[in-house]
């Protein structure tokens, strides 16, 4: 992959500005870019004991017994039921999150979805928003406590760094996969899809797991580590190719630094594991959080149907107008 920056200069070469509504002040500028050949695109070998490695966090996980607390608070969303939820997991913390459930609803009659969260710490807030026909999971990132102050939140965020290094980045944390912040966090995903499957109202047939940027990396471990998963939806997935840059290629510029211990949670590596369909909702070919580069391998890994959706001047936070979108797919 080629990445093109280009921003918009007067004569005199100054960079030229906009203003927008909210007052914010930036420059016009192009971020995208292309790729020649990307399905050839391969990352390194993967763990030998990879498999091994998640049979037994999953081994863990079983030894805690499905016991999930629910509250039912207020809801904003006509027709809706929706509740506060928490479910012991191993680790530090449970599964925290809202679960939505279309009102009287009958057993076995609906499709249930786990929405994942993108990086940082922030108050969850009851979802306003629902697809009428499913159940719908808004799953915490960290498995934090629901309805707290700001300052809880700024507490909590504080209490996950490690040695200086906010949550995941921190090398030493990372050396042994055990031990590194994602551990729990993948723990938490497999278990927020055992709730979904533990609730009446589920069909038994259609789950689906979907998020963007680090909502999508979850949702890549979601259909890799449950077989019962139907469809993936990950978008502007984080998480590709963490050793890319051992390799010669592109780094994320903002990214967490490499350790052996982080190819247990890459998404490329998970990829070859997942049975469902997925659909990489978008990959930014200027977005250089999660470098198309590494997005293209986890598509070439996959091996059921799949999908993805190249952005032309797409960066990780950014889409452009009418962006012109080039779509790959295969059976």
């Amino acid at each position: 992959f080629v990445r093109v920056l280009a921003t918009l200069c007067d004569p005199a070469g100054r960079e030229l500005r906009k203003t927008y509504a909210n007052k914010k002040v930036d420059k016009i500028f192009f971020d995208g870019g292309a790729g020649v050949e990307p399905e050839k695109l391969t990352g390194i070998a993967e763990p030998e004991d990879f498999d091994a490695f998640w049979a037994k966090q999953k081994t863990k996980l079983a030894a805690v017994p499905l016991k999930p607390e629910m509250k039912k608070v207020e809801s904003k969303i006509a027709n809706c039921d929706v509740y506060e939820v928490a479910i012991p997991c191993p680790g530090p913390r449970p599964v925290t999150g809202y679960l939505v459930v279309p009102a009287g609803a009958a057993d076995k009659s609906l499709p249930a979805k786990a929405f994942y969260q993108g990086y940082g710490v922030y108050k969850q807030v009851p979802p306003t928003w629902t697809d009428p026909k499913a159940i719908t999971f808004h799953v915490n990132a960290h498995g934090f406590e629901l309805n707290q102050n700001d300052r809880y939140y700024t507490d909590f965020a504080e209490s996950i760094k490690s040695n200086g290094q906010q949550y995941a980045f921190d090398p030493k944390q990372n050396e042994n996969p055990e031990n590194a912040y994602f551990n729990g966090m993948a723990l938490r995903v497999l278990r927020s899809l055992e709730f979904l499957k533990s609730l009446p109202q589920w069909n038994g047939k259609d789950l689906i797991a979907a998020g963007g940027s680090q909502g999508g990396l979850q949702t890549v471990w979601a259909a890799a580590l449950d077989p019962d998963v139907t469809l993936a939806q990950p978008g502007i997935p984080w998480g590709c190719d963490y050793a890319g840059g051992t390799v010669g290629r592109q780094e994320a510029g903002w990214r967490i630094p490499y350790t052996r211990s982080l190819d247990y949670y890459d998404c490329i590596n998970h990829a070859k594991r997942i049975k469902c369909p997925v659909e990489i909702t978008r990959a930014g070919l200027g977005d250089y959080t999660c470098p198309p580069s590494g997005v293209a391998i986890l598509y070439n890994n996959l091996k059921a149907p799949k999908k993805i959706n190249y952005y032309q001047g797409s960066t990780h936070g950014f889409i452009p107008d009418k962006p012109q979108i080039t779509v790959r797919s295969a059976q």
